[in-house]
């Protein structure tokens, strides 16, 4: 990128508490918000957070989007949640997998049992996967490009990505992204588990030889990025950086990664050349990491190939371990701890990590965590995010001094 990027705040709802901080402490600490194979957001109340209409008139992602976005943009230093910039130059880009997929099951009901005169009128736009930005902009008054990413998986991290891009295109001085996902209904668990693509133990085991599969999980994660001459002018507090980014697709199969890793790799290689960077300067790697068998054979071959000599000594470890997957929330919400990781030089566990796999041999960062050596220099990680239909999109992030 030709211009810094710097994030300012940041926020998230997860399995494992209403705040990034939970998010970050928890997962440091070693502990799961997994609980009977869910990784459900249940501290999460929105009538406690939004008001009746804004609950009323949001399916539950968009709802959780807002409450992510109003931590981001308190923790900014934007007064009342308004942009300290032109309206008309700040952006709004949010990914989610699914969209209102709650809104849809409850909306079919309706249909089958009522008839269709029964079906409320708001329920296209609180099932569009777009509403979660529309949300945000109409709350705060963003007025620049707004728009949401879908890509499976790798939702988030595009919208990242996307709205970097804008700022280093001088299309907008901040843009408030993310991701955000609630798929915990009947529907999704049906179709995941046709795919046999659920964990039937219950437990997210990244990377470990007795992964079965992913355990889903809800909730969002939002940054707020801005244009770095404009937000030291400001005197926002710098938390770190998009250094980079890179987006690839495998074109091999619809729901499988290619076996050698090869589109992730590319995506990986083409983060740090966007950074300006090599492998040397890499100190941590938040992996995709699901848990399925597939997916962490695979990021594992394209870590070692994108990386080289130095994948043996780069701590890798996944999120997903304490919060299970969050489909198109997943690479936002990462992004999200892989900054915290990085201020406070701490790379988190693999939780349930502790049989080697064959040829996944790399230091999964298990048990515990530990503290990131960077020898003084400002740390830098990757943050990797993988889809269904071969979205492969990857994070390039930095932290400060």
């Amino acid at each position: 990128m030709n211009r810094r990027v710097v994030v300012t705040g940041v926020g998230a709802v997860t399995p494992l508490g209403v705040g990034a901080e939970k998010l970050h402490e928890r997962w440091v600490r070693g502990e799961s918000g997994i609980e009977d194979g869910v990784g459900a957001c249940s501290d999460f109340d929105p009538s406690e957070r939004l008001s009746r209409k804004e609950a009323r008139r949001n399916d539950r992602f968009s709802q959780l989007a807002l409450v992510a976005c109003a931590e981001a943009l308190e923790q900014a230093g934007w007064e009342d949640g308004d942009a300290p910039y032109d309206p008309t130059r700040v952006g709004c880009v949010v990914g989610t997998g699914i969209g209102g997929i709650e809104t849809l099951t409850d909306a079919d009901g309706i249909l089958r049992d009522q008839g269709p005169s029964r079906v409320p009128p708001l329920s296209i736009p609180l099932m569009m996967a777009n509403a979660a930005p529309a949300a945000l902009a109409m709350r705060h008054g963003l007025q620049g490009q707004c728009y949401g990413t879908v890509s499976a998986c790798a939702a988030g991290a595009h919208a990242i990505g996307a709205a970097a891009r804008m700022i280093d295109a001088g299309d907008a001085d901040a843009v408030v992204c993310g991701g955000s996902e609630a798929p915990l209904v009947p529907l999704a668990y049906a179709a995941f588990g046709a795919m046999d693509a659920l964990s039937d133990s219950g437990i997210s085991r990244p990377f470990d030889a007795r992964r079965d599969g992913f355990v889903m999980g809800e909730g969002a994660g939002i940054l707020v990025l801005e244009d770095a001459e404009r937000a030291e002018a400001r005197g926002a507090t710098i938390l770190g950086e998009v250094r980079g980014y890179a987006a690839t697709a495998d074109a091999h199969h619809l729901t499988a990664p290619e076996p050698r890793g090869e589109g992730a790799a590319r995506a990986l290689t083409l983060a740090m050349r966007d950074a300006g960077i090599d492998a040397t300067q890499v100190d941590y790697v938040n992996a995709h990491g699901t848990s399925t068998p597939l997916n962490d054979a695979a990021e594992t071959a394209a870590i070692k190939a994108a990386l080289g000599e130095r994948a043996a000594d780069v701590p890798v470890s996944s999120t997903k371990s304490a919060i299970g997957h969050l489909l198109g929330a997943a690479g936002a919400v990462e992004a999200v701890a892989t900054l915290l990781a990085l201020r406070d030089r701490v790379a988190p566990p693999t939780l349930g990590y502790g049989e080697p796999d064959e040829g996944l041999d790399l230091d999964y960062v298990p048990d515990s965590a530990r503290p990131l050596d960077t020898n003084g220099h400002a740390p830098v990680a990757l943050s990797s995010s993988f889809g269904f239909g071969g979205h492969n999109a990857v994070l390039c992030l930095g932290g400060v001094v």
